[in-house]
């Protein structure tokens, strides 16, 4: 039996998506053209921003179209980088280059602010809970006049513990700076309104909502309007976006996103009510089933489909191949940082010992998992946990 479970990586792309994208291909015009064939593409293109703007509540015109949740951190990021440098051209008195950030955020917001902090900003990691939430306290002890950016993910990859957005908008805001959220692993799974968190700039991607690789977008409160945040270009050239991502548009995968936002807004609290009760028997399942295994995360503030299990006296890599071979395909953290030796940095980041994060496995459940997939990792693992502790120096 073959066991898809790590849909925090990627999702398969749904067959409604894939058919549109097919039929795009047909559309062969260049969306910037302004002939009939360029219009018909601009138009699809157009179509989709009003869909992905739908599923987070914002205004079609505040959606630009990226190549993913990385590429849209980093627009943030180099915008404020660039707001700084500005300031500091223009010798403004009250330059603010400090940026706050979190522990446990996707590598490409974690490196994105070290980077910032090797070119002189002051860069704060606010320190988390044993549960994966920020401390509140430690945020507005570090939030001052000088502080530009707050980014805070909105829920977390690896554990899938959800902030409170709102709240930390609220706070930061009244210290005059912006707000980001790195949603990417928050949409699609629970209502997400832009709105209504206050926020400033909100990154996505459609490889996380069932629509194609290599496209993402990032929400600009008030874009188009005489209100707007900053935003710099990234990618510098020609007119898309207005000027604010250059390239020739990806149309078919850009309209693959659109149909794949408007599947998730249908079905997101059918979401809900499907995959939860499905992550919580598995999670009881491998509690009651192994000893000493430890569950990461918020306990109610999770998304649905995440459970993060640490096995001491197993190591993560090894649980991974023996799983594989067993057909179930899995993950000890975030894809983008598989490969590293090291300890995941936010089971580390919640308190934990080297030991138990190098001993956590990350299960992320999705569309097309079935409560036979769930009982048949709860059959398999067990036996190969009790295997690798009789093996292990560490156990």
């Amino acid at each position: 039996m073959k066991v898809y479970i790590d849909y925090n990586a990627t999702t398969p792309l749904n067959e409604a998506v894939k058919t549109a994208m097919i039929d795009d291909f047909a559309i062969y015009g260049n969306a910037s053209s302004m002939h009939a064939s360029g219009r018909l593409a601009r138009a699809r293109l157009e179509e989709a921003r009003s869909n992905v703007a739908a599923l987070v509540g914002a205004e079609s015109r505040e959606i630009i179209f990226t190549s993913g949740g990385s590429e849209s951190n980093n627009t943030v990021f180099q915008t404020m980088r660039r707001l700084a440098e500005r300031g500091a051209v223009e010798e403004q008195p009250s330059v603010r280059n400090e940026i706050i950030t979190t522990a446990i955020e996707h590598p490409c917001v974690l490196n994105s602010a070290s980077f910032l902090q090797e070119l002189g900003f002051t860069v704060t990691f606010l320190p988390v809970d044993k549960y994966g939430k920020i401390k509140i306290d430690a945020l507005k002890a570090a939030l001052n006049d000088k502080t530009l950016l707050v980014s805070v993910m909105a829920a977390n990859n690896e554990i899938g513990t959800i902030q409170d957005i709102k709240e930390i908008a609220v706070l930061a805001k009244s210290a005059g700076a912006f707000v980001h959220t790195d949603a990417v692993q928050a949409v699609g799974k629970i209502p997400v309104d832009v709105k209504e968190w206050g926020v400033d700039y909100l990154s996505m991607s459609a490889h996380k909502i069932y629509g194609p690789k290599g496209v993402g977008a990032l929400f600009i409160r008030g874009r188009g309007g005489r209100r707007a945040v900053p935003l710099f270009p990234l990618i510098h050239g020609g007119h898309q976006e207005d000027g604010l991502r250059a390239g020739t548009y990806n149309n078919p995968g850009v309209f693959g996103f659109g149909k794949a936002a408007e599947i998730a807004k249908q079905r997101i609290a059918e979401y809900g009510k499907t995959i939860s009760p499905l992550r919580d028997h598995l999670r009881e399942g491998l509690v009651k089933r192994i000893p000493n295994s430890t569950v990461n995360g918020h306990p109610a503030d999770v998304i649905p489909n995440t459970l993060n299990v640490s096995f001491p006296g197993a190591e993560g890599e090894s649980i991974l191949l023996a799983l594989d071979l067993a057909g179930i395909e899995a993950s000890t953290g975030s894809a983008c940082a598989s490969g590293s030796l090291d300890p995941s940095h936010v089971i580390m980041a919640i308190g934990a010992e080297p030991e138990l994060a190098h001993g956590s496995i990350r299960f992320s459940l999705g569309w097309g998992i079935t409560r036979e997939a769930v009982d048949y990792i709860i059959e398999t693992l067990p036996p190969i946990i009790e295997r690798l502790r009789s093996m292990s120096t560490l156990a």
